[in-house]
């Protein structure tokens, strides 16, 4: 059974960061793409980050933004754990929402239709 387990989430005043983690298991990890998303009450889903498994550049695995969190949040992913990050920088009170962890075996899939989902992580951001 696959799963993933978010955590890492809380009240954060503006200005301040968060690192959220992600354990997965049930999979393959180094094969699947990993990505995070987040809701927030009354929006629509929206795509915050993703990490590729299989195309890397000189530093690493590639990476993809929101427009958004882009300088921001910085994604990551360690495969001798099975785990991926989210390292959240300048939060503001926009950041507020539930962060959802995510997988999917297509690097670019992992964008739009996730195959598995965690059950999210609460991040509140105070003014």
């Amino acid at each position: 059974q696959v799963q993933l387990v978010e955590s890492g989430g809380g009240l954060v005043q503006a200005g301040g960061s968060l690192r959220l983690s992600c354990a997965a298991s049930g999979l393959t990890f180094s094969s699947n793409a990993m990505g995070w998303f987040r809701q927030a009450p009354g929006k629509e889903r929206e795509f915050v980050a993703s990490i590729n498994y299989n195309i890397w550049n000189a530093n690493g695995p590639s990476t993809y933004y929101g427009e958004s969190v882009k300088g921001r949040f910085t994604i990551s992913r360690d495969n001798t754990k099975n785990a991926v990050f989210l390292q959240m920088n300048g939060l503001n009170a926009e950041d507020t929402a539930v962060y959802y962890c995510a997988a999917s075996r297509s690097n670019v899939g992992v964008r739009t239709t996730p195959e598995y989902w965690g059950q999210g992580t609460q991040v509140t951001v105070s003014s």
